[in-house]
């Protein structure tokens, strides 16, 4: 078992319903779905394509999936979530716009937000007691070699490499997409997700996610509002 703390919008959110179904697998529900028919992108494409962020289910990275410490359990960090989760202040991110990250497509921020770096770090450190300690064989899984030395020692400290000034918010809607296809597959994503670009989206809650057995898709345990979110 595994778990990670993640931002998602709502179970009810439309976003998150738009996410879902192009994923093809909904976290909260665990129901999946068909590939979307789009015209230019087969659905057997499409399908290998979403293959990755379809096992994650819908989020941005807050803390990367952990293992429990031997010395906690799931009641102390649901307890520790809880009280986190109602003395933090739901904010906005001003603007949220589709991004191309190497050769992946995300939700991102338009321009860096520092409350949001800030949440991001305030939940690493606040759940840091929770995490066993990475095997070997998951430092080695990161490539370490091929990590900056900022991010080797945020591998080293926090058993992730994208933490701290390292962090970049994104809610992931493909994996590596060839460069032969980018253009397509922006074009899709920029219609699809236009309802939901260029505006605001409110950082309302922190969603506990887990993972039963390594390689199972994750699926949401507990979605916490933070203090003052519409509910």
């Amino acid at each position: 078992m595994r778990y990670a703390l993640y931002f998602s919008p709502p179970k009810d959110d439309p976003l998150t319903g738009a996410a879902s179904l192009w994923l093809g697998r909904d976290a909260f529900s665990g129901e999946t779905y068909p590939a979307p028919d789009e015209a230019q992108l087969g659905a057997a494409e499409q399908f290998e394509l979403t293959a990755d962020p379809r096992r994650y289910g819908f989020h941005a990275t807050i803390k990367a999936p952990f293992s429990l410490a031997a010395s906690v359990t799931e009641k102390d960090l649901m307890a520790v979530a809880e009280e986190f989760a109602a003395r933090t202040e739901a904010f906005e991110i001003p603007e949220l716009v589709l991004g191309q990250l190497g050769r992946f497509f995300a939700l991102v921020p338009g321009s860096l937000h520092q409350p949001l770096q800030d949440f991001a770090a305030k939940v690493v450190r606040s759940f840091e007691p929770f995490r066993a300690a990475l095997s070997e064989a998951d430092m080695a899984r990161r490539n370490p070699e091929k990590l900056s030395d900022s991010q080797r020692a945020n591998l080293q400290r926090w058993g992730y490499p994208y933490v701290m000034e390292d962090f970049g918010f994104h809610m992931t809607l493909t994996g590596q997409v060839p460069e032969t296809r980018a253009a397509v597959m922006k074009a899709i994503l920029t219609e699809r997700f236009a309802d939901f670009t260029g505006r605001p989206i409110t950082i309302s809650g922190l969603a506990v996610f887990i993972e039963e057995t390594r390689g199972a898709p994750f699926k949401v345990h507990s979605w916490l509002p933070l203090s003052g979110a519409k509910s």
